[in-house]
C-alpha cells in the first residue's frame, strides 16, 4: 500500500553508519550528551554535567543539528532509548535520559555517585 503521495509507505532503513557512529561513541566516552545548540533543555543539562570535573577524554557532546544525518540520529536514539527528544544523556553506556532526569538525579545526589563509580571524574 502507498502513501498518498504515490511514494511507497515502506519503514526507512536505519543507515548501519549511524547505527555505528552512535554505539561507538556511546561505548568510548563514559558520559555522552547528544544536544542542539539551540535547545534551553540541553544547554541546561550541559551545564549541569560539565559542573562536574570530568575527565576530558570522557566526555562527548554531539551537537546532532550541524550534522547532515541529524533526523537519522534521532530516529536511532529514539530506537535504542524510547526518546528522540535532546538531550539524550549516556553515562557508562545507559541512557539516563534527558535533561529533567538529569537535574533529578543531581538533586538526590545520583548523578555525581554515577559519574564517580564508572571513572568519568578526575581525581580531586
Amino acid at each position: 500500500m502507498g502513501s498518498f503521495l504515490g511514494r511507497p509507505a515502506t519503514p526507512t532503513v536505519m543507515d548501519e553508519g549511524i547505527k555505528i557512529m552512535v554505539d561507538s561513541t556511546i561505548s568510548k566516552s563514559k558520559v555522552v550528551v547528544f544536544s542542539k545548540t539551540y535547545c534551553p533543555y540541553c544547554k541546561r543539562a550541559k551545564a549541569l554535567i560539565t559542573k562536574f570535573p570530568i575527565k576530558p577524554d570522557q566526555l562527548e557532546i554531539i551537537e546532532i543539528e550541524k550534522r547532515p544525518d541529524c533526523s537519522s540520529i534521532q530516529a536511532y536514539l529514539k530506537e535504542i532509548t524510547g526518546a528522540s527528544t535532546v538531550p539524550r544523556i549516556f553515562i557508562d553506556g545507559k541512557c539516563i535520559g534527558g535533561c529533567d532526569d538529569a537535574i533529578a538525579l543531581d538533586n538526590s545526589g545520583e548523578l555525581e555517585k554515577l559519574l564517580s563509580s564508572c571513572g568519568a571524574l578526575q581525581s580531586q
